[in-house]
């Protein structure tokens, strides 16, 4: 019984051992609770808390949605595979890399960055290869294979090159490298990028097709003559006619590369055409087509317009035939200059047709004398008037050539016309009369002297000269009555300078100035001069006793 015991109990342990060891080996750290429950060992997503993120699959996209048995078939889960191809079919057959993250996201099968990827390899995609679809390219029987395809151009192009005509790619011997002439950014096969320099394509060059100038299917020796390309549009141009007129068939002679050949120039330096003369069609000059040994003699063009002008009339007045004397190239003849240093043309004389002094036509001998033009005016001015008051009728006596007659001049001296005498009209002093006018004062300032009141120069008999007083200032003021210091009493010296302001502080019957009144100046008062003057023989206290003992307003 106790040998059979010995034997019992080792083979309880080993079933025992057995039962408890973990299906996911030996070596498996992570705690059953992680994954499992007590309800039993299927997996229980409430209690699932494993990290996924521990080992170097990370559960992403549809990887999450997986089943743990997809991956780990035997529960061993350190044996599980990571890389694509381990659990993925190889739909490809090995034409791309085993890595599908190299094209593809754990979120869809789908590829959406295919531009992307191109660019690792050996053609990334440009221009209209963007846009291609990939089986245009990779041509296999699965549109899932992508078998090798070649990168050079013609491995894709070869019936685009064969079937272009314009030009024609064969007979021409083009490069199959199609980017010889075509950029891998463009879009189309046209805005070609061929090396041209040699003959530039620009402006008028820049539009024609190929064909047009490689007219034979020929590009390596196509000429760069113009006559080569241009020999219809020389012979068919007549303005002017090129042909006829022998003109060298290098049109870069005269011509840029815009298009419509123009603007043309021409060395035309024998004649400049500037102002009027770069406005009209060389026929117009070159009429009868001749352009080696046309005239430059302005009457040769010009006569018709020398016979139809009658102001002046060019003809009749004799006026030379070389246009260049009078007139410049500007459009329209004007403005048109005469050698009239004789009599200058200034200020008013700078504006009238010739015809308003040369009447009739004359211009050789009309009269310089100013009463020959102004006679009229002369005899219509009333202010003053010129006739009745005998002026000369030479102009320039009083007046400039400004506009207007104005301003006028005239020997005034023995009068000089200064301030208030400067702005009167001839006529508000003489009346009609210039050779006698009276220069006294009273002549014209009678009504002012009678109508002044302050002082009354009438009743008070002042003088009528009235330069005594005032000065031509307008106005009448300043007026200062000088005499009155050595006619009367001194108050513009002495003691009673500047200590009035007008007559009336002394004179305070403005109807007579022989009354005065001293005492209602002074700051004395009847006591005060009753006191300081007694003894005093004559003393009272007025104002004519005042001046009585004190005429010349001194203390003494």
């Amino acid at each position: 019984m106790r040998i059979l015991s010995l034997l019992i109990i080792p083979a309880l342990l080993i079933v025992l051992n057995q039962k408890t060891q973990s299906p996911h080996g030996a070596d498996f750290k992570v705690s059953c609770k992680t994954c499992h429950s007590s309800k039993g060992w299927q997996l229980d997503k409430e209690t699932y808390s494993f990290d996924h993120n521990t080992t170097k699959f990370p559960l992403v996209g549809h990887h999450a949605d997986v089943s743990c048995r997809q991956c780990h078939k035997n529960l061993i889960f350190k044996e599980a595979k990571n890389k694509c191809n381990e659990c993925h079919t190889d739909v490809h057959k090995t034409t791309t890399v085993p890595d599908c993250s190299h094209c593809h996201t754990p979120n869809s099968w789908l590829v959406n960055n295919i531009g992307e990827i191109h660019q690792l390899s050996h053609f990334p995609l440009l221009g209209a290869h963007k846009t291609a679809d990939c089986i245009q390219c990779h041509k296999s029987e699965s549109q899932t294979s992508f078998d090798v395809a070649g990168v050079n151009c013609i491995d894709c192009h070869r019936q685009n090159y064969m079937a272009t005509t314009n030009p024609n790619h064969i007979q021409a011997g083009f490069s199959e490298d199609c980017y010889t002439c075509h950029p891998s950014t463009s879009m189309q096969w046209n805005g070609t990028g061929f090396n041209h320099s040699f003959f530039a394509l620009v402006q008028g060059h820049a539009t024609p097709k190929c064909s047009d100038c490689h007219t034979t299917g020929r590009y390596s020796d196509a000429k760069t003559d113009c006559y080569s390309c241009h020999q219809k549009d020389y012979t068919s141009t007549t303005d002017p006619n090129h042909s006829a007129s022998s003109f060298p068939t290098t049109c870069g002679n005269c011509h840029t590369l815009n298009p419509g050949w123009k603007p043309a120039s021409f060395d035309h330096g024998s004649f400049p055409l500037t102002l009027g003369h770069s406005v009209p069609k060389c026929i117009d000059c070159h009429t009868s087509g001749t352009y080696s040994s046309l005239s430059t003699d302005c009457y040769t063009c010009h006569q018709k317009d020398y016979a139809g002008t009658n102001n002046p009339n060019h003809s009749t007045s004799g006026f030379s035939t070389v246009c260049t004397q009078c007139h410049t190239t500007n459009p329209g003849w004007t403005p048109a200059k005469i050698d009239h240093s004789k009599f200058p043309l200034t200020l008013g004389h700078s504006g009238p047709k010739c015809t308003d002094c040369h009447i009739n036509g004359n211009y050789a001998s009309t009269s310089s004398d100013c009463y020959s033009c102004h006679q009229k005016d002369f005899q219509s001015t009333t202010n003053p008037n010129h006739i009745t008051s005998g002026f000369s009728t030479s102009c320039t006596q009083c007046h400039s050539t400004n506009p207007g007659w104005k301003p006028t001049t005239f020997n005034h001296n023995s009068f000089a016309l200064t301030l208030g005498h400067s702005t009167p009209t001839c006529n508000d002093c003489h009346k009609g009369n210039y050779s006698s006018t009276s220069s006294d004062c009273i002549t014209c300032h009678q009504t002012d002297y009678n109508k002044t009141v302050n002082p009354n120069h009438q009743t008070l008999g002042f003088s009528s000269v009235c330069t005594q007083c005032h000065t031509t200032n307008p106005g009448w003021k300043p007026a200062s009555y000088l005499q009155h210091d050595s006619q009367s009493f001194p108050i513009y010296s002495g003691k009673h300078r500047n200590q009035w302001n007008s007559c009336t502080d002394c004179h305070s019957n403005p109807s007579s100035y022989a009354q005065f009144t001293c005492i209602t100046c002074h700051e004395h008062n009847k006591t005060d001069m009753d006191n300081k003057h007694r003894g005093r023989t004559g003393y009272s206290y007025t104002s004519a006793a005042c001046f009585q003992c004190h005429p010349r307003g001194t203390s003494d």
